[in-house]
C-alpha cells in the first residue's frame, strides 16, 4: 500500500503551511550559486502543490519571501523576484488546469512593480478556481501582520468603529491578512531547522509542527504524505484531556 493510500481522508488537514528552507544549502552542496537552489525549489513547489490538490487539501500556504529576506544581497533578491514573475507566467496554465486559486499575504507595496502586476494578474485569472487555494507569503512576517492589525484596530477604536470591550481573539483575527482562511492544522519546515522564523505566529497557536531534515529541493510527494500521516497519528486536544476527547467520541 502506498503512503497516499494510507491517508485517512476524514482526518486530512484542511490547511497546510510550509516553511520552504534549504535551497541555498542544497545549491552550495552541489558547488552552485544559491539561485540555482531557488530554481530547483520551484520544481518542488509545483510537485507539492499538485500533490496537495490531489489528496484533497484545501489551503496550502508557502513561506516564499519574508520581510527579513530583503536584507539578503541585492543580486539574490533581484533574481528571486525575477524568478517569481517568470514562474507565475509559466505556471498559470497549470493552475487553471488543476482548478487552483492563487492568493497572497504580505506587504504588497514592498514588491517590485513588475512583480505586483504579475501577481495581481495571476490572482485575478485564477480567482474563480475552487479546488484548492495556493497562498504565497511574500514580503511577509507574522510580527509585521500583527503590527498592521494593531494599528488598524487602534484607528477604528479612535474613530468609534470598534469599542475597547469588543477587542477579543475573533476581532484581532479579522484584522490579519489571513482572516479569509482557516488556521493551518499542520506546519511543515524542511532543512532540519527547528524554528518558526516569524511565520504565522498567531495562526499556528494549535498547529501540529513537523520538521524534516530534507532540504526543500529534495522534498518529495512521498515526504508530504509522510508528514500528513504523522499528523494523523497525533492527538489534538486543544487544552482538553485525552479522557475528555474519548468520552466525546
Amino acid at each position: 500500500m502506498s503512503l497516499k493510500e494510507k491517508i485517512d481522508e476524514k482526518k486530512l488537514p484542511e490547511h497546510i503551511a510550509i516553511i520552504m528552507d534549504g535551497n541555498g544549502r542544497w545549491a552550495k552542496g552541489k558547488g552552485k550559486l544559491r539561485i540555482f537552489g531557488h530554481h530547483n525549489g520551484v520544481t518542488t513547489v509545483k510537485t507539492i502543490t499538485e500533490a496537495c490538490a490531489k489528496v484533497g487539501v484545501k489551503y496550502l500556504t508557502l513561506y516564499a519571501f519574508s520581510t527579513e529576506n530583503w536584507n539578503r544581497p541585492a543580486f539574490e533578491v533581484k533574481a528571486l523576484m525575477e524568478l517569481l514573475v517568470d514562474t507565475m507566467k509559466k505556471e498559470l496554465p497549470t493552475l487553471q488546469k488543476n482548478n487552483i486559486r492563487l492568493s497572497f499575504i504580505g506587504n504588497f507595496n514592498d514588491l517590485p512593480e513588475k512583480c505586483q502586476k504579475q501577481l495581481a494578474s495571476t490572482m485575478e485569472a485564477t480567482s474563480q478556481n475552487t479546488r484548492m487555494n495556493l497562498v504565497l507569503a511574500l514580503s511577509y512576517s507574522a510580527k509585521w501582520d500583527l503590527v498592521q492589525a494593531i494599528k488598524n484596530i487602534a484607528v477604528d477604536v479612535k474613530n468609534g468603529k470598534v469599542k475597547e470591550e469588543e477587542i477579543n481573539d475573533k476581532l484581532v483575527n479579522s484584522y490579519l491578512s489571513t482572516h479569509k482562511m482557516p488556521h493551518p492544522e499542520l506546519l511543515i519546515r524542511t532543512s532540519g531547522e527547528k524554528r518558526i522564523s516569524n511565520f504565522l505566529l498567531w495562526e499556528i497557536a494549535y498547529s501540529e509542527l513537523y520538521f524534516t531534515e530534507k532540504l526543500w529541493p529534495d522534498f518529495t510527494e512521498e515526504d508530504l504524505y509522510q508528514a500528513i500521516l504523522d499528523y494523523q497519528q497525533r492527538e489534538r486536544r486543544f487544552g482538553k484531556t485525552s479522557e475528555q476527547l474519548s468520552s466525546k467520541a
